[in-house]
């Protein structure tokens, strides 16, 4: 199937946005307004839907596709939409992308498979290039190499990326193999943006030739983030390493520490704080401890000129 092909931006920072939940586990639509307005303080400019960080693969398809509706709604063509589409089928995860479509997104991203049986290379490379052969939408593809629950094997990924309807990666493999192998195909390929996914090592993905990021702390951290982009693109190497160790310690504060204790709860009660979410339902069931808590608030003090951009002025 042809499809219009959008011109990606040349530095994208893009973010895998959570997701705002009303006290009834509904889509909490105010929330959803003041989410896309502070994305685009930070200077992000791409939004990634149900991904992990969106809860998507938990949540109940109404919810889903509702979300995607009041985003592309509300957001009127500001930011790119992308949304994740992934199921364990060709034809269920072209399903998702006929909804993703009449609802007005932009990119289907596909991650790899929850389950499949028989998950050989050659059966793995079959649903790839069906659903990329048959989407209505350009596709973005989310690599979370060995870390996923059917890993795709690097030469099937490598096939896939050379599709000219492939026109972004989300990098989350922190696979030195796969990062040489997009790298090449990067090379051929003036419309394919790389994405780095590992927001605890932004540099040396900027500094090997990645595009930009695509992070799930965005909501917080993309101001910070763009700092990272700046100086790595100037060769100021050393500020940019002084600035991810600051959006490390940031996000340590947030998510529970180096073990990422309270990775969901954390984020949402952040969000909260800032006045931009209602609550901190979710899906996932992290804790949400005293001491996170604590350090959220010592955070929303430290961190205030990356939380909050501008303020003031």
């Amino acid at each position: 199937m042809t499809v219009d092909i959008p011109k990606l931006e040349s530095k994208p920072l893009w973010s895998a946005t959570p997701t705002p939940l009303t006290e009834d586990m509904e889509i909490d639509g105010r929330a959803v307004q003041r989410l896309v307005e502070h994305h685009i303080k930070l200077g992000i400019t791409g939004l990634f839907l149900l991904g992990t960080c969106g809860e998507g693969p938990w949540m109940p398809d109404r919810l889903r596709w509702e979300l995607v509706k009041q985003v592309v709604d509300y957001n009127d063509g500001r930011l790119m939409i992308a949304v994740q589409v992934t199921d364990n089928s060709a034809a269920r995860i072209l399903e998702n992308i006929e909804i993703v479509a009449e609802e007005g997104g932009d990119l289907a991203v596909v991650a790899a498979p929850y389950f499949v049986l028989g998950s050989s290379p050659a059966r793995i490379e079959k649903l790839y290039q069906e659903v990329v052969e048959e989407s209505p939408l350009p596709i973005g593809i989310y690599d979370r190499g060995e870390h996923a629950p059917t890993p795709v094997p690097l030469e099937v990924l490598d096939k896939i990326v050379t599709d000219e309807k492939v026109i972004v990666v989300k990098d989350s493999s922190t696979d030195a193999a796969r990062q040489a192998k997009y790298l090449a195909v990067r090379q051929t390929r003036d419309n394919l943006r790389l994405l780095n996914g590992n927001e605890w090592d932004c540099v040396s993905y900027l500094q090997a030739g990645y595009d930009g990021l695509l992070l799930g702390g965005g909501i917080f951290n993309g101001y910070i983030a763009r700092q990272i982009m700046e100086a790595v693109a100037a060769g100021n190497l050393d500020q940019a390493h002084q600035l991810q160790d600051r959006m490390k310690e940031m996000m340590w504060a947030v998510y529970g520490g180096k073990d990422i204790t309270c990775w969901m709860s954390g984020l949402k009660h952040l969000l909260v704080k800032m006045e931009i979410f209602s609550t901190t339902n979710r899906f996932l069931d992290y804790p949400l401890t005293d001491e996170c808590r604590r350090d959220i608030d010592r955070a929303l003090q430290q961190y205030r000129d990356i939380l909050f951009p501008g303020e003031g002025n």
